[in-house]
């Protein structure tokens, strides 16, 4: 009886030892692939993955090429020594990332909200470096090493910062550097630019930034649990240096043409005939040194200034070119053959039109018989008044202007260049819905009206007349250097433009006119210079003030030579902001004088006999 009873109880040990066995069986298979995968199908992926967790790789930043003036002997633009300061988020301990962002900031002496605003809670799990601060002294560093236990995640490395070299006026030119933003980041990712680089803002830094920038290198080191390197080289990939740049500018012309301009609102060009810019200024400018001293508040001061310091106005800014104009209409008249050049107008000082009273800058009366040479000379509205309404037309103005290159850039190898405008009576209906009038002609023909330029494209018209109707780009750029070895890479040569097929016969008129400006012409008393034979044009152009006008004057000089490398073209502009002095032919003459003679800026005002109406540097006192 008891030996049935225990049978059935045996039975069932028995099934559930041989479940027991199956299921052991079973783990132990499952475990045996896991295993199996893990170490010989994915062994490497998870070697891979434990490596890279125990190493870092840090970015070794490269130097920013250098910029040189076309001596390749004075710097404008080096490199500093400073160091930056990156913290890696996911190193920090969880719920401590506030503790630390305000510990550091603490000793960085930023805000914290400057560190949030780059390490934001999305980026907590990164085991990437977040440069925090920039141009950091040593003496922080210091502190930062000292307390490297309660800091985890933060490091240093040094990062060369940006040194402008007495760049004032050259400010413009040369440009500034800084971080680069989210937007320029999204344009550039796929050229090779990173979150954390810096990059060129404006100017030659930003034009040539892919040459400037060079590339960054990368270290990989083996470290412990607490970032600390563990003994070993690791990898090393040094950085390469940016290429160094040298310009055109010449230090000492861009420095006569700077005191020239004095603290006036203005722009200057000096350029060869082949577009090579020797130098160009822009008052008021700034310091770039302000972008890597991290200075606060002043950013926005200059760029709340009501003068607009940040504003390049040989490119940025156009104005009426009032009678320099009437180069392109003596050009115009002489190659349309519409007027006779020995035929004269009668100016009697003022003249009726459209119920309006047009007086001539010589009021009565007048000045008289005018013929084409003459009238650029003495600079006589009238003549150009009624030869340009009546013979010439609005639509051959509209052509000559545009052959000149007026409205249209002119492609000078810095960023932000504007067209200027040339009107049409096309134009006009659509923006006003009104139709061109005889008044809208004759406005034109004087440089006034509805035209703008800028002083490049002012310097352009210049070159297009010494070069008998070529027109070549202005550039800034002469060489690309190696940073070694200093062994040129590239060289700039001078680019065609277009070419007019206008007679050369008639620039060889247009000139001899020009340089009748000077002999006996508006400018006879400030271009009374005997260092050099000039020929040129000025300008006074109305802005509907009555006490003060923009002051212009365009010429180049030799004038009886045709060798583009002796020649030198300058254009000046002086804003109506300006108390009036028509102070452009004056710096002209200083510019030209200083070249020619060798002069510095005092010298050739003294020669000039114009200590009396200039200050000393040719500042405002």
């Amino acid at each position: 009886m008891n030996s049935y009873d225990d049978k059935p109880r045996h039975d069932k040990s028995e099934k559930r030892i041989g479940f027991l066995w199956i299921l052991f069986i079973v783990i132990f298979v499952v475990y045996s692939l896991r295993l199996f995968n893990m170490q010989i199908l994915s062994g490497e992926q998870y070697r891979s993955h434990a490596h890279d967790i125990s190493r870092r790789t840090e970015i070794l930043p490269s130097q920013r090429g250098e910029i040189y003036d076309r001596s390749y002997t004075q710097p404008l633009a080096l490199n500093a020594d400073s160091f930056a300061v990156s913290i890696v988020p996911a190193e920090i301990p969880r719920g401590k990332v506030p503790e630390l962002i305000a510990d550091a900031a603490a000793i960085l002496k930023i805000s914290t909200s400057e560190i949030e605003a780059r390490i934001q809670p999305r980026y907590y799990h990164l085991y990437q470096p977040i440069e925090v601060a920039v141009n950091v002294p040593y003496a922080i560093i210091a502190e930062l090493a000292e307390r490297k236990d309660a800091l985890p995640g933060v490091s240093w490395n040094s990062k060369p910062v940006r040194n402008y070299v007495n760049v004032s006026s050259l400010s413009h030119i040369v440009g500034y550097v800084g971080d680069i933003t989210r937007d320029e980041l999204t344009q550039l990712y796929n050229y090779g630019y990173q979150q954390g680089d810096v990059i060129g803002k404006t100017g030659i830094e930003r034009q040539y930034d892919v040459l400037l920038r060079g590339k960054d290198g990368r270290e990989t080191k083996t470290v412990d649990v607490r970032g600390k390197r563990i003994a070993g080289r690791g990898d090393r990939i040094p950085p390469e240096m940016g290429k160094n740049l040298v310009l055109t500018i010449d230090r000492r012309v861009q420095l006569l043409a700077e005191q020239a301009l004095g603290e006036r609102i203005g722009a200057v060009v000096v350029m060869r005939p082949t577009g090579e810019i020797l130098a160009l200024v822009s008052y008021p400018w700034y310091d770039p040194n302000i972008f890597t001293r991290g200075e606060r508040g002043v950013f926005q001061a200059l760029a709340n200034d009501p003068n607009r310091p940040f504003l390049n106005r040989v490119i940025q800014s156009s104005y009426p070119p009032a009678s320099v104009f009437k180069v392109v209409m003596t050009t115009g008249i002489l190659a349309e053959g519409v007027f006779p050049m020995d035929r004269t107008v009668d100016c009697p000082g003022e003249i009726d039109y459209g119920n309006r009273l047009w007086r001539c800058h010589i009021r009565r009366p007048g000045h008289g018989r005018m013929n084409l040479h003459r009238a650029l000379a003495q600079s006589c509205n009238i003549y150009y008044w009624q030869v340009g309404r009546d013979a010439l037309g609005v639509e051959q103005m509209i052509s000559y202007a545009r052959k000149f290159g007026f409205g249209a850039q002119t492609g000078i190898d810095i960023p932000g260049e504007i067209e200027g405008f040339i009107p049409t009576p096309q134009w006009k209906t659509r923006r006003f819905h009104e139709r061109w009038l005889g008044g809208d002609t004759m406005n034109m023909t004087i440089g006034q009206g509805y035209t703008r330029v800028t002083p490049i494209q002012m310097a352009n018209m210049v070159s297009m007349v010494v070069n008998n109707g070529k027109m070549y780009q202005p550039y800034l750029l002469k060489e690309v250097r190696d940073p070694i070895s200093g062994a040129v890479e590239q060289k700039t040569l001078p680019k065609l433009l277009h070419e007019s097929d206008i007679d050369p016969k008639v620039f060889e008129i247009v000139r001899r006119d020009m340089r009748g400006v000077i002999t006996d012409g508006t400018a006879q008393y400030p271009l009374n210079i005997k260092a050099v034979e000039i020929a040129g044009k000025t300008g006074t152009g109305e802005v509907g003030l009555q006490d003060r006008w923009h002051s212009w004057f365009s010429a180049y000089a030799p004038y009886n030579t045709n060798n583009p490398d002796e020649q030198v073209i300058v254009s000046v502009t002086v804003e109506a902001a300006n108390e009036w002095e028509w102070w452009a032919p004056y710096a002209s003459a200083i510019i030209f004088q200083g070249i020619f003679a060798n002069q510095t800026y005092d010298e050739a005002v003294q020669t000039l006999g114009l200590r009396n109406i200039v200050p000393v540097r040719g500042r405002r006192e």
